[in-house]
């Protein structure tokens, strides 16, 4: 059975929204990538060497990044061969179980957060500008919705609004915003706030710090403050370091992911924005290229459009006109 079959199969029932919504999420990516390797398709009969110099140019288009580019065509080349292929109409399924599997590693569980029987301390990551503090508001109110108790920690002292920023998606999920005056010290406001929410026998906290990055050695000071106190308060604390990259960036999203993970131990990505580019391919450059898996996606406007990142319905989303072509 065709891999496109097997996701057909998986994802045929349209009540499935999360299913939908990284299709239409993925929408620019799908109509630049899947459309390019469609007309690959249609121009070569036959599988050769030209036909995967062009698809490795497609996908560097797509930001899937030189060295997943690398490994994704030398693994397709070697399945050709292994299957014994010749028709290029049947390579595009192979690509879609190539993608899966380089996504995956030899760890499919890493996406689901490191929730604990006590109090789960969530820290967040990221340069300003790419949406971090709307991602906390709509990680908070996801969590909510799972029953949790949830508070937050304007850990964010320095950039003007803020706090203030914060405290209006509080007041939109109905979560609690621990915070001090601007320019207060980070590290002073996560002691209040975690022992607030010990206090108050909280599900989650999730501490929000400051973004900038005009030099790595006072970013990484301030972000190791942080994290003595939190584990001094909770030992094995942080539970997580979710840094926030925004999708639309492309290769400086990378950029950025290795910069975070020279300074502090980052355990997972949350790619804000991965509806408007036409450049989803980042997903695979991130986890292959520095083994961080993406935990959660940005898939539209919405409260709930932050979604849990699923490898299978990426790949969906990518090639669903395809898929349903097929079917």
């Amino acid at each position: 059975m065709s891999f496109f079959k097997k996701l057909k199969e998986k994802f045929t029932d349209q009540s499935d929204t999360v299913t939908d919504k990284f299709k239409q999420g993925l929408t620019k990516t799908r109509d630049s990538f899947s459309g390019k390797v469609n007309d690959l398709v249609a121009r070569y009969r036959k599988v050769d060497e030209e036909f995967f110099e062009e698809l490795e140019e497609i996908l560097i288009g797509a930001d899937v990044g030189f060295e997943t580019v690398m490994k994704l065509v030398d693994d397709l080349k070697m399945e050709v061969k292994r299957r014994n292929i010749s028709d290029s109409k049947d390579v595009q399924s192979v690509i879609s179980e190539k993608l899966v599997e380089i996504y995956q590693g030899n760890d499919s569980d890493q996406t689901e957060l490191n929730m604990q029987d006590g109090l789960t301390v969530i820290l967040f990551v990221g340069v300003n500008g790419v949406g971090k503090t709307t991602t906390i508001g709509k990680l908070a109110n996801k969590l909510k919705g799972e029953g949790k108790t949830v508070m937050l920690a304007a850990g964010d002292t320095f950039r003007a609004g803020a706090i203030e920023q914060l405290e209006v998606w509080g007041e939109r999920v109905g979560v609690e915003v621990i915070k001090q005056a601007e320019g207060s010290d980070p590290a002073a406001v996560m002691f209040d706030a975690l022992r607030s929410a010990k206090a108050k026998k909280a599900d989650v906290l999730i501490c929000d710090t400051a973004g900038r990055l005009q030099n790595k050695v006072n970013l990484m000071n301030e972000l190791e403050k942080v994290k003595r106190v939190i584990e001094r308060e909770i030992p094995g604390a942080p539970h997580e370091v979710l840094l926030a990259l925004d999708a639309t960036t492309g290769q400086n999203a990378l950029i950025q992911a290795k910069t975070f993970k020279e300074v502090t131990n980052v355990t997972g990505i949350v790619l804000t924005k991965l509806d408007g580019t036409a450049k989803g391919g980042i997903v695979l450059a991130i986890r292959n290229e520095l083994n961080i898996p993406v935990k959660f996606v940005g898939l539209g406007e919405k409260m709930d459009d932050l979604q849990e990142f699923d490898a299978d319905k990426y790949v969906y989303g990518l090639f669903a006109d395809v898929i349903e072509e097929k079917e």
